[in-house]
């Protein structure tokens, strides 16, 4: 595991402005984070440093915590399951550590998941999609929409498109096969058929035999259940080696950095999101705003996504108290926490996810993501 510097360590408090800083004082309220910051997922971890420092940033800037700062402790984990269990153990026994975020992928999460129950400390799992994290207890939470709706929501747009033949290409790890069955058992729900579905390990580059391999069981379309950076190379790879079928790909792959790793090759690919900057809400425009101030960048997802599960961390410290407890109990209790990515963000008590997620159905155009606009898919 990386240590981090102080600086880094205490998240954005430790770099605010004066006017900021000056109406906070003693010692700050800490929240653990357990995500990548190297490794092949680091830009994830990146991505969720740079919503942090911004969510950071205004609440410290509203008056903190019951006027103690805000801050956050990163512990690299690089989503590797045994890393992310000796940082929760780290983070049980610091009684400073009044809420956990992370980790960024639901097998290194529910690999620590008894470690964070037996320690009462919420895991607050923000990208953990997988129907089971939730299941690890009462101490285990997300905002983030569940594989098993996700997938169907899929399979929907893609029916929508005109689409009725697939083959899948899909990570090979619990999170990737679990979205491609439920994937498949959307499509045929919706009287669509998966002709052919091939796997591809994580740290896999060489995509050619793959992906000849689907094209020679003639799908109409192709589905990518993969994250930005496999989702990118794939589409290099299938444009290189001559399909020209329409491309549906898993929310995953929403990012800036799928279209500037993909290039050209990522344009035409279908995929769904929650969160769209282009959205005209007061609300996500002033974020919008926020971070393109602070970062001169256009936010994605996962910028959106740290944002948010911050602001939820300090809704709930601030109308609950700032105790393990206090959290907990809040999570059950809260209402209407403002979200950019959901309007408002309210929890089920039972399945510990949020209630009623929306999603934004979207195509790359010319190098950018743009919503659909009814057209039926098209060969590229």
């Amino acid at each position: 595991m990386k240590r981090l510097s102080r600086r880094l360590l205490l998240g954005a408090a430790a770099s605010l402005p004066i006017a900021a800083r000056a109406q906070t004082n003693g010692a700050p309220v800490l929240v653990g984070v357990s995500g990548p910051l190297t490794g092949q997922y680091a830009q994830y971890g990146n991505d969720w440093r740079r919503g942090f420092d911004l969510a950071v940033d205004e609440v410290n800037a509203s008056g903190g915590i019951g006027g103690r700062p805000l801050a956050y402790t990163f512990e690299d984990t690089q989503a590797d399951p045994r890393q992310s269990v000796a940082v929760a153990q780290k983070f049980v026994s610091d009684p400073r550590i009044i809420i956990e975020l992370g980790d960024f992928s639901s097998a290194a999460s529910m690999a620590a998941s008894p470690i964070y129950q037996r320690g009462r400390l919420v895991q607050f799992g923000f990208t953990n999609s997988h129907p089971d994290f939730t299941k690890g207890g009462d101490y285990m939470w997300s905002n983030a929409p569940n594989q098993a709706d996700d997938m169907p929501v899929l399979a929907a747009y893609a029916a929508k498109l005109g689409l009725k033949t697939f083959g899948v290409a899909y990570i090979n790890s619990d999170w990737g096969r679990t979205s491609k069955d439920l994937f498949v058992k959307a499509a045929q729900a919706n009287g669509a058929t998966v002709v052919a579905a091939e796997a591809y390990l994580p740290d896999e580059k060489d995509f050619r035999s793959l992906l000849v391999r689907l094209r020679d069981a003639k799908p109409d379309s192709l589905v990518l259940v993969s994250y930005y950076p496999d989702g990118a190379e794939l589409m290099r790879q299938v444009r290189a080696v001559g399909i020209a079928l329409p491309v549906v790909a898993a929310g995953s792959v929403y990012s800036p950095k799928f279209l500037e790793l993909g290039g050209d090759a990522v344009n035409g690919v279908y995929t769904t999101t929650n969160f769209f900057p282009g959205d005209k809400h007061p609300a996500v425009q002033r974020f919008v705003a926020g971070y393109q101030a602070k970062f001169h960048a256009e936010p994605g997802a996962y910028n959106a996504r740290a944002y948010d599960a911050m602001i939820v961390a300090a809704t709930l410290m601030r109308q609950y108290g700032a105790t393990r407890e206090g959290v907990h109990d809040g999570l059950s209790k809260v209402k209407d926490i403002p979200s950019v990515v959901f309007g408002s963000i309210t929890f089920d008590p039972v399945t510990r996810r949020v209630k009623n997620p929306s999603q934004i159905e979207l195509v790359v155009k010319a190098g950018a993501f743009t919503p659909w606009d009814g057209t039926p898919a098209r060969a590229s």
